[in-house]
C-alpha cells in the first residue's frame, strides 16, 4: 500500500482529534529501516516518543483506529487532564 508520511499524519489527526483539541504537538517520521514510523507527541515540557509499525499504519490509513497508538495518545492526554 502506498501513501505518504503526510497522508498518514493527516489520517491519524483525523482519527484522533483529541491531539489538536488538547494542543498537543504531533510529529511523524519514517524510521531508517522504513518499516516503522516514529511518532512524537509533546506539550509544554513533556514528550512521548513511540513507534507505529507498518501493519498498524496501513490499518490507520484505511480509517481503522491504530489500537496501540490510540492507547499511547490516550495515556499522554490523561496526564494533562488530571
Amino acid at each position: 500500500m502506498g501513501y505518504t508520511t503526510v497522508a498518514l499524519k493527516n489520517k491519524i489527526s483525523e482519527i484522533y482529534p483529541d491531539i489538536q483539541k488538547h494542543g498537543i504537538t504531533f510529529g511523524l517520521g519514517l524510521s531508517d529501516d522504513s518499516n516503522t514510523y516514529i511518532v512524537k507527541l509533546s506539550k509544554d515540557t513533556h514528550e512521548l516518543v513511540t513507534y507505529l509499525d507498518k501493519k498498524d499504519a496501513d490499518a490507520c490509513i484505511d480509517g481503522k483506529k491504530c489500537v496501540q497508538l490510540g492507547v499511547k495518545i490516550g495515556e499522554f492526554i490523561r496526564n494533562f487532564e488530571a
